[in-house]
């Protein structure tokens, strides 16, 4: 009676956990900016169900920041000038929040994520 082997070789398993662990690399490097931008969003949401009756830009601005703080979005992450707000066709102001990030991954390669996040306000934006 013969039977035969079958499975998988030594090679063969070390060629998997090599794709294997490329990947995992590659998530723990992009995780944390995923994470990020759901703070971002979170944040931005928080802002659009407060209202903006009256509050300026430069007010808004400064509140989104402050609750970015609260989100760990990092400082250097966001600036004031990522954060605008227009007006759409229907005349309602929508907040948009648009930022590019660098991630460095092995040697001179890097991932550069493309961020763009609009949430439409409650309420009027003065001046």
């Amino acid at each position: 009676m013969k039977s035969k082997q079958s499975g998988i070789t030594l090679i063969g398993f070390l060629i998997i956990i090599v794709v294997v662990g490329f990947f995992a690399y590659m998530a723990m490097k992009l995780f944390p900016s995923y994470s990020e931008y759901m703070g971002v969003t979170k944040a931005m949401n928080q802002i659009a169900t407060e209202g903006t009756n009256g509050k300026s830009l430069d007010e808004i601005r400064r509140n989104l920041m402050f609750k970015l703080g609260f989100q760990y979005v990092d400082d250097s992450t966001i600036k004031p000038a990522d954060i605008t707000i227009k007006r759409d066709a229907g005349g309602t102001s929508v907040l948009t929040v648009a930022y590019d990030k660098q991630i460095p991954f092995m040697y001179n390669i890097d991932f550069l994520l493309h961020f763009n996040k609009s949430v439409p306000l409650q309420g009027n934006v003065g001046e």
